[in-house]
């Protein structure tokens, strides 16, 4: 007799089986081109297909006569074609001659496939619209739209979706009707919920999705394109009270979870002892986050806590104040950096507070050597090392914890959700949950904070530290550079440095800028007698480590450098910010690097040097970047600004990984339908949970993940 295998086994028998069984069919139908064109949209449920909204509307219910068009007007018109010919003169072209029998129209096009030339021989009976233009041959129209005559025009503006090359507008318009019609539209939104904190009356969400998809001509173009219109309001609505689900049960799964308890054991902890040994006093701000994160740590649920502060407030400290209620309690900590500048950067100071207090800390990055790299993981594994810092080097498979229970990550946004998961995921024994601390200097605007990251808990430092200098921003053309040269000169007689900071290091046909390697040679050239280095991602990490070794002891007194010194460089003596091309760089990134300066006693500048290349002049986008920069120095100010220019993306970075959650809701003009749903969601979480699961299901599909991590 065969026995069975144990359920366990049968388990994963059958998984393995179904897993072969859908590889397989996978392998046996071929998708058509359309079909991978409607994929790499992202449309592969009917729901996906109902909330692909058009970019905009063609109005095809109504005929124009040619009489009657305005010069520069969109128009739709009914002729016959009088005169059909394709001419040389100065190019190739079809010209096709059509009269509506109150005017004659000439249609132009450059293009053309032998089909159309058919379709458009004299005789023929067609709608053509497009834009149309007089002159001294009478009336035109450059490659218009055209079909054969005959038939009810529509009743409702004609939709322009937003498509991907092989995925043609009457495909997409017929599998976007489709999806329409089979979608599951019933609402999700409980009328009591709605009415109970107040928000107006709006569509219900079919009626809202078939009007956007086939307005009526005589909506107003207006409400449609600012999205004002209440088939726009009920959407965004909608689709904010599904975010705001999201966000609210996974603060509430995360209570459910186990994580260590963390506190300082009184006068003699380690704790204490840093306090103690510190050079410098705690601003008010430092001590005030600091008894929010030590309150979280004594929980025995997984802290999750955004630590933001503008440039220089001295989130490092709070950091490695967390870090020692974790190592007093018996546990081991990591601390995680986009870069190893910045790695290192946390490593040394942490040494240099920790070590002498007996604390073992632990240094990991790609480019260790072998040897090394063994002895760290060793330390790590058998728990010698109470804090660990590094890069992605940190997650990577083969390091093992003894008993981490605090994640720390410094410039959350520069990682993606499946770096932090893993980090998180480091504890040993599935038991308990690492607590979490992520840190910014690029502070979150409040629409943000409500929205992206409302399963956090947030704390700010909203104060520098005493002995910081104001910094001065200047604006100025790069046709001044030779006066920037000798303010540069001006500074290093002072005793201080310098940097030179380039967006590229080497030449580009699309950008023509002044590279980092040029820029080294021009002031070496310019400044005898003076050490200038040189410092890009390309080089060694051993010729990087040199470099800055040379610039931080102030035996170097100018860095020429791309933007690996964004963050995390700390040079007191450096008073001086150059930041060449400044228009081509993000106001967040301006900021960050204008933050090297200013770090000690001396007077600091920044000096934003732009170039308008052939334009007559910057940008309108530049331009407000860089009246920001000059405007303000408060970081807070300028995440304001910065959100009112480019939209939440630059805030939000790898947090959705590459995926906007938000595509109909505008937190710039929305903040009235946000507040509605911050309300709506705990309500509708407690009476209909099954309808809020629906809910979210069906606007974020798989991607409530990406608010986990």
């Amino acid at each position: 007799m065969t026995v069975p295998p144990p359920a366990p086994a049968r388990k994963k028998a059958a998984k393995a089986a179904a897993k072969d069984a859908v590889a397989g069919e996978a392998k046996r139908v071929d998708k058509s081109p359309a079909q991978k064109a409607l994929e790499k949209l992202g449309l592969k449920r009917d729901i996906d297909l109902a909330l692909h909204l058009p970019l905009r509307y063609e109005d095809e219910t109504r005929i124009t006569r040619l009489v009657d068009a305005r010069e520069g007007g969109t128009v739709q018109i009914e002729a016959t074609v009088t005169a059909s010919e394709v001419t040389f003169r100065p190019r190739r072209q079809l010209l096709v001659t059509v009269d509506d029998g109150s005017d004659t129209c000439v249609l132009r096009f450059f293009n053309f496939y032998p089909s159309q030339q058919k379709a458009l021989a004299v005789g023929a009976r067609i709608r053509a619209r497009g834009e149309i233009r007089g002159g001294f041959m009478g009336w035109t129209m450059m490659h218009p739209h055209t079909r054969a005559a005959g038939g009810e025009l529509p009743t409702a503006l004609t939709p322009v979706y937003p498509t991907v090359a092989g995925l043609p507008q009457p495909y997409l318009r017929k599998a976007v009707l489709g999806g329409l019609a089979r979608a599951d539209l019933v609402d999700t939104l409980p009328a009591d919920i709605s009415s109970q904190i107040g928000l107006k009356p709006l569509w219900n969400l079919r009626q809202a999705l078939s009007f956007l998809h086939h307005p009526t001509p005589d909506v107003s173009l207006a409400q449609l394109e600012d999205h004002s219109h209440p088939a726009w309001q009920r959407l965004k609505a909608e689709e904010l009270l599904a975010q705001q689900l999201s966000q609210l049960q996974s603060r509430r799964e995360r209570a459910h979870l186990r994580a260590p308890v963390l506190r300082a054991d009184g006068a003699g902890s380690l704790h204490e002892r840093l306090l103690a040994s510190l050079p410098f006093q705690l601003t008010a701000a430092q001590r005030r986050v600091g008894e929010e994160i030590a309150h979280d740590l004594a929980d025995a649920v997984p802290m999750h806590r955004l630590l933001q502060g503008d440039v220089g407030s001295g989130k490092t400290v709070v950091a490695a104040l967390a870090a020692t209620l974790c190592i007093d309690a018996g546990w081991q900590c990591a601390l995680m950096a986009p870069t190893e500048i910045l790695a290192d950067q946390h490593f040394r100071k942490l040494v240099g507070w920790l070590e002498p207090l007996g604390v073992r800390v632990a240094w990991l990055t790609g480019s260790q050597k072998k040897k090394e790299r063994a002895e760290m993981l060793g330390l790590i594994e058998r728990g010698e090392a109470g804090l660990v810092v590094g890069t992605h080097a940190v997650i990577q498979e083969q390091v093992q914890f003894r008993n981490l229970a605090l994640a720390i990550i410094d410039e959350q946004h520069r990682f993606g959700v499946a770096q932090r998961l893993a980090l998180r995921s480091k504890t040993n024994g599935d038991e308990v949950e690492p607590h979490l601390l992520m840190m910014t200097a690029t502070p979150i605007p409040r629409t943000l904070a409500m929205s992206y990251y409302a399963d956090l808990d947030v704390s700010t430092i909203d104060e520098l530290p005493p002995g910081r200098s104001p910094i001065v921003t200047k604006v100025v053309s790069e046709q001044r550079r030779d006066e920037v040269i000798e303010r540069i000169r001006g500074q290093l007689a002072a005793g201080r440095q310098v940097y030179w900071v380039c967006p590229l290091i080497e030449e580009s046909e699309a950008l023509d800028l002044t590279n980092a390697t040029a820029t080294h040679s021009e002031l070496s050239e310019a400044l005898p007698g003076v050490m200038v280095g040189l410092l890009h991602s390309r080089m060694p990490t051993a010729e990087k480590k040199a470099v800055m070794a040379l610039f931080t002891s102030g035996q170097m007194g100018v860095l020429v450098s791309t933007t690996v010194i964004e963050v995390g460089v700390d040079v007191p003596n450096a008073s001086l910010m150059v930041i060449e091309h400044a228009e081509r760089f993000g106001l967040s990134q301006l900021h960050q690097l204008r933050g090297r300066v200013g770090r000690g006693a001396a007077a600091s500048a920044c000096v934003l040097l732009y170039s308008t290349g052939d334009a007559p002049r910057l940008g309108e986008t530049a331009r407000a970047r860089l009246k920001a920069m000059a405007e303000t120095s408060d970081g807070f100010e300028i995440a304001r600004r910065d959100l009112d220019i480019r939209g939440p993306g630059e805030f939000l970075g790898a947090r959705q990984s590459g995926a906007a959650l938000l595509r109909f809701a505008d937190l710039a003009t929305d903040t009235h339908l946000l507040a509605w749903a911050r309300e709506a969601a705990p309500l509708m979480l407690d009476r209909y949970p099954e309808l809020a699961a629906k809910h979210v299901a069906r606007w974020l599909g798989g991607k409530t993940d990406y608010l986990k991590a």
